[in-house]
């Protein structure tokens, strides 16, 4: 799934091409796309700006806001001509913007109250706050990063990035973490995520920015999808793992489990 390095991307190469411009027809192709929600009267509504907010797409226009969340494998694309997986198609004042989406597991939708029921922005987030955070919550640290309430726009590639970068194991305790600990996982986030959008974002499947180009961030993963590999830091074999049913991958001997109190998980061999 597309994340926070990802959705930038793609509004950074959106942003100059469609903003300012006029919509003059949007055309909803598969009913899913909305969630069940009916189409919105967007003919005429000017694109003011667009922004990320997590990992959402967000589209300010002269009335209302459209949020579009690229799920498993959406991607949207200027000035490219419809095809089989085309899910909405919107033409615009001088361009088109077609999303693309085979597994449908995206979403657009007109004037969403989730957006403001997310968590602050890993990047813009002051460690003091962070840590404050961090405190309040005994849940496993890899499920925290997850939740997009805590944070929004981190997901299982840079979380297991970052949780192995700050030497933490991802069933560690988030209350137990000390504040050392703590400002090592900030910064890892801080860095990694900072990384993954001068490189692209990471093509792992599907991926491509609004001009079809691949991230290459994916070649410079230390563990996420390197289980059974050796870890480029200790020469360990990365292991896998399930943590909130999302497979995770860490190195027995960087990420040790013994620092922090863990919780149970069930646990997988390289596959």
């Amino acid at each position: 799934m597309p994340e926070l390095p990802e959705v930038e991307t793609t509004v950074r190469g959106l942003a100059p091409r469609i903003a300012g411009k006029t919509i003059l027809e949007a055309r909803f192709l598969a009913p899913r796309v909305l969630g069940g929600a009916p189409e919105p009267d967007l003919t005429g509504r000017i694109i003011r700006s667009v922004r990320r907010r997590g990992k959402y797409i967000l589209l300010d226009l002269d009335s209302g806001l459209l949020s579009i969340h690229l799920g498993m494998t959406g991607k949207l694309l200027v000035d490219a001509p419809e095809e089989k997986h085309t899910r909405a198609y919107f033409t615009l004042s001088g361009a088109t913007l077609n999303f693309v989406d085979p597994r449908m597991f995206g979403r657009i939708e007109w004037n969403s109250a989730r957006i403001g029921r997310l968590g602050p922005e890993p990047l813009e987030i002051s460690f003091e706050d962070f840590f404050a955070r961090l405190k309040k919550r005994r849940t496993r640290i890899k499920a925290l990063l997850l939740d997009q309430k805590f944070l929004s726009g981190v997901g299982n590639i840079y979380a297991d990035e970052s949780l192995h970068r700050a030497g933490i194991h991802p069933c560690a305790r988030a209350s137990a973490l000390s504040a050392a600990r703590a400002r090592r996982l900030y910064q890892a986030l801080q860095q990694v995520l900072a990384e993954a959008v001068a490189a692209g974002g990471s093509s792992i499947s599907d991926y491509a920015d609004a001009k079809g180009r691949k991230g290459w961030f994916q070649i410079r993963h230390r563990v996420y999808r390197r289980h059974g590999e050796k870890c480029r830091r200790c020469g360990s074999v990365i292991q896998r793992m399930l943590v909130c049913q999302r497979g995770t991958h860490f190195c027995p001997r960087c990420q040790r489990a013994d620092s922090e109190r863990t919780a149970g998980v069930r646990r997988r061999g390289a596959e």
